[in-house]
């Protein structure tokens, strides 16, 4: 998971630097799935991101995800998120047990620029461009927005 933040948030941090908020979301939406790619082939891990406000429709949930986004969301309204971030468990996939593992990612203030209330008109072009179901924006800062998730078959 930390490898997996880093990277995305270096990639991001790298394009801000070279064209500011428009290619930072270009890089995002380029590099984001492939940074997962490279950890899941690099790792016995399946590893993505997912959400219950998808901007991409290749991040939506599975019944599991579903779930637990949910127990996160819970977790946010009482105010315990932020010191209880991680679930996990062993479930049953086919026959197969499977490990199973969530940390909410939380929007912090450089998020805003892209997921907040007010986004710059040409971001949000931009976005109505790469995202035409875009529903991950309106958030604020320590707003839950999702997950990072990753899973593994359990070896007998």
């Amino acid at each position: 998971m930390k490898k997996f933040g880093h990277k995305l948030k270096r990639a991001r941090k790298e394009g801000l630097s070279e064209g500011g908020e428009s290619k930072a979301l270009e890089v995002c939406h380029l590099k984001a799935p492939d940074i997962a790619i490279e950890l899941s082939d690099e790792t016995p891990w399946t590893v993505r991101r997912t959400t219950m406000q998808t901007r991409d429709l290749d991040n939506a949930p599975d019944k599991w995800e579903a779930k637990v986004l949910e127990e996160f969301s819970r977790r946010e309204k009482e105010g315990q998120l932020k010191n209880n971030r991680e679930f996990y468990e062993i479930v049953d996939y086919n026959g197969k047990p499977y490990f199973r593992y969530m940390r909410a990612i939380l929007i912090t203030k450089s998020c805003l620029k892209c997921h907040g209330e007010h986004i710059h008109p040409q971001v949000s072009s931009q976005l109505d461009s790469l995202y035409p179901f875009d529903q991950a924006t309106g958030y604020r800062e320590g707003d839950l927005r999702g997950a990072y998730t990753l899973s593994r078959p359990i070896k007998d």
